[in-house]
Order: C-alpha cells, then sequence, then structure tokens
C-alpha cells in the first residue's frame, strides 16, 4: 500500500518482521507440543523457544538465492538455534507455516477494523440522533418524494455498518483456521492431536479437512465481507457527494481554515473526501473478485493465490481501515444546513402530501384509480402553473366533494407524517451489541 493510504497499525501488521515473528511462533510452538508429548526432547524445545530468532534483512538476503521465503527464514533461523534447529519443520510443509501465520495476521488486522467500524458507528449514531428531527425531503429517482429526516438517512447507514460488523465478524471467525497436516495435508508424519493443540495455543482451530494449503473460500468470505463494508461507506460517501452540490447544498464536508479546494476556482469547497472513498470502495470489489479467482487451485494446491494474496490483504485492509476513519471523521465534522434542507423542501409547494390526500380519497370510497388521477391532475397543476398543491386541490370541484377542509388540513400535516421516526430509531439501535 503507498503511504498516502497506510496506517501504522496495519504497516505493522504486515510488516516482513511481524511476518517472520508470527512464523517463528508457529514453530515453536509445535516444537513444545510435540517436547510434551515426548516426540523430540524438552531441552531441544526449550532451546528453540530461548535461542530462536531472526534478522530480516537476513531472511532476505537468503531468499534472493534459494528462492524461497520459508527455507531462508529456517535457514536463517538455524543459525540463531543451532543443531536443535533439526527437530523445527519437521514433519510440516511450507503451507502449514504460511497459511497458519495468514490467519493470525488477518486476526490481527480484522480486529484493527472492528475497532475502527465501532469508531464509525458511534459517530453515526451521534449525527443521526442529533438530526432526528432534522426535517428534508426523501427523494426517489432523484426526485422529491416525501419528507423523511436527516437522522433517519444517517440510521439507515448506521443499521447497514451494523450488518457489515456482523460480517466482519461472522468472516473473522471463519478466517481463523489453521494447519499443521503436512504435504498434501493428510498429517502423515505428525500426530493430528499436535495439529490440533498448536493452533489451540495460537489462538486458531484446526481446519477439519485441508489439502496442501487452507480452502481459499474462507478466504474470499473475508474479503467479501470487507469489500460489502466498502460499498456501505460508498453509499454514505456518494449521497454526501449529492447533497453538497451547490444546487442542493444540504449537508457539507468540513472545510479547514487554510484548505484550498481548485487549483483555478478559489471559490470551491468539494467534497473530496467522500470522492475519494468512492474510489476506494472500487478497489476493495476487485480484491474481493481475486480472492473469489483463488479457491480453485490445481489439485491439492499450486500456489498461483501466493502472489495475489501477498498484495490484495495488506492492501485491503489498508483500504479499509482508511476508509472507516476517514467516514467517521467525515460524519464527525459533517455541516449541516436544516434551513436549506427545509427550502429545498419548499421547492415542490407541498406535493410532498399527495399520498396522504391520496388516501384520504380511497378512505371515503373513491377507487384508488380515480384518486389517483385525480390527485395526480391537481399535482400537475403545481408543477406547470407553480401554485401550492394545497390551493390546487381547493380548486377542485371532485376533491373538495369528497374531503372538507379539515381533512385536507389532516392530510398536510408533517408531524402525523414522520411520527414513526423515533420508533424506527428505538428499534434500530436495539441491534447495539457493544
Amino acid at each position: 500500500m503507498i503511504s498516502r493510504y497506510a496506517s501504522p497499525q496495519m504497516t505493522a501488521i504486515w510488516s516482513d518482521e511481524n511476518r517472520f515473528k508470527i512464523w517463528q511462533e508457529v514453530e515453536t510452538v509445535v516444537c513444545e507440543v510435540r517436547a510434551e508429548r515426548g516426540e523430540i526432547p524438552r531441552e531441544a524445545a526449550a532451546e528453540i523457544r530461548t535461542k530462536g530468532d531472526f534478522d530480516t534483512a537476513r531472511v532476505l538476503e537468503i531468499e534472493a538465492t534459494v528462492h524461497h521465503d520459508v527455507i531462508a527464514f529456517l535457514t536463517n533461523m538455524a543459525e540463531y538455534v543451532g543443531p536443535s534447529s533439526r527437530f523445527v519443520h519437521q514433519g510440516m510443509t511450507s503451507s502449514d507455516l504460511l497459511d497458519t501465520a495468514l490467519a493470525l495476521q488477518i486476526k490481527e488486522a480484522g480486529e484493527v477494523l472492528r475497532a475502527s467500524l465501532i469508531e464509525l458507528l458511534d459517530a453515526v449514531e451521534a449525527k443521526a440522533k442529533k438530526h432526528q428531527n432534522t426535517v428534508m425531503i426523501g427523494r426517489s429517482h432523484g426526485i422529491h418524494a416525501e419528507p423523511t429526516t436527516f437522522g433517519l438517512k444517517l440510521m439507515v447507514y448506521w443499521s447497514a455498518l451494523k450488518r457489515g460488523l456482523d460480517r466482519l465478524d461472522y468472516a473473522q471467525n471463519e478466517i481463523a483456521y489453521g494447519q499443521i497436516s503436512g504435504a498434501v495435508g493428510t498429517i502423515a508424519h505428525l500426530d493430528p492431536a499436535v495439529e490440533a493443540e498448536t493452533m489451540k495455543r495460537l489462538g486458531l482451530t484446526a481446519a477439519e479437512a485441508s489439502t496442501q494449503v487452507v480452502q481459499r473460500d474462507r478466504h474470499a468470505n473475508w474479503l467479501q465481507a470487507v469489500a460489502t463494508l466498502g460499498a456501505t461507506i460508498e453509499q454514505m460517501a456518494v449521497e454526501i457527494r449529492n447533497l453538497q452540490r451547490t444546487d442542493v447544498h444540504e449537508v457539507e464536508e468540513s472545510f479547514g481554515k487554510g484548505q484550498k479546494g481548485s487549483s483555478a476556482m478559489p471559490h470551491k469547497k468539494n467534497p473530496i473526501v467522500s470522492e475519494k472513498l468512492t474510489g476506494m470502495a472500487r478497489l476493495l470489489r476487485g480484491y474481493a473478485h481475486t480472492a473469489l479467482e483463488n479457491v480453485a487451485l490445481w489439485h491439492e494446491r499450486d500456489i498461483s493465490h501466493s502472489s495475489v494474496e501477498r498484495i490484495i490483504f495488506p492492501d485491503a485492509c489498508h483500504t479499509l481501515h482508511h476508509m472507516t476513519s476517514k467516514m467517521a471523521w467525515l460524519i464527525k465534522g459533517l455541516v449541516v444546513y436544516p434551513d436549506n434542507m427545509i427550502h429545498n423542501m419548499e421547492k415542490v409547494r407541498g406535493m410532498y402530501f399527495s399520498q396522504p390526500v391520496l388516501l384520504a380519497l380511497t378512505d371515503c370510497g373513491v377507487s384508488r384509480e380515480d384518486a389517483y388521477s385525480w390527485v395526480q391532475r391537481c399535482a400537475m397543476r403545481v408543477w406547470d402553473e407553480n401554485l401550492p398543491l394545497r390551493d390546487s386541490l381547493g380548486q377542485d370541484d371532485q376533491i373538495t366533494g369528497q374531503l372538507d377542509e379539515a381533512t385536507l388540513d389532516r392530510c398536510f400535516n408533517l408531524e402525523h407524517q414522520l411520527r414513526n421516526v423515533p420508533h424506527i430509531f428505538e428499534r434500530t439501535l436495539a441491534l447495539k451489541t457493544w
């Protein structure tokens, strides 16, 4: 990941240093489990624990000659351990180490992503509660529809982010599997109990059945969860971009002192963070698609997935972490213009009350087809003649023949139309589990 979008936490997790550190721990724990079972000398396992070490530069130097990262690491580790290193990696294959370590790295990264996502959820919840009663027009097809509140709009996103958290949690559990099953996965050279106990001590679960690799449907599912979260953040970003348009101007990204929006036009304040997040979501979908391509490997294994995963997992983690952090920042500092929201609503001169009038007519016994036609006729006059819908309805003999003034007044009651918004908040926030 380029430094522009890399976070210190993810950089540390996906560094060569951390990867080799995990490799050392996996190899050491296997030896300790085998020593406790009497399969290798206890003194050797103790020596592997105390003397075991590596030098990242040295590992990479050896790899440049042998062209095999695991062999390079084992060679360097042996330089520290000495004769007892002959017990390291016995009965194992490279993927036992690689896949188990990858699961541990993903587990670490997922915990960072989870914490960042909860920060975003909390930011959205706080802003939603603040604007629970901030009335604005709801739009469908980009056209004014019926009133909603800005808080409810945010609560819809909160709900989607919560589902994303649930998916991530599920995917975290599904990815937390490793193996010490040897070449082609038959556990031919170690007791199955070694694999089970090693995974337990590492905080993983032994894959119930594997080839030479842990099956990649697990990894694909994890990246699908990541990509779906990215899509939700994109949904939020696209809405903010639309609401910040000059001819709408209902919200606005925070614009810092000294910030500039355009190299040519000094007046510009552009939704640059939302646009960036929209683009980054496309990367996550690409990573998820690529992970699906990794599921079908040749026979018991090939390494066509390996080069891909060296890129997509670190980059996906960096990308989503950046997206959750920046969206939390954006939501916390988002400028909201309630007066502009009301002003925009008034542009359609009450047409967002057309459905209550339609329903009132059907309650009076008018067929839905006739009621729709009558109200639509009046609404078209609003479009064409720029008069309020209430006036247009009052001038229509068929409608006034069915609805008295008091009934029409009730149809134009904004508070009544939004009366159930608090209920939606209550049932949605009941899903909060942290």
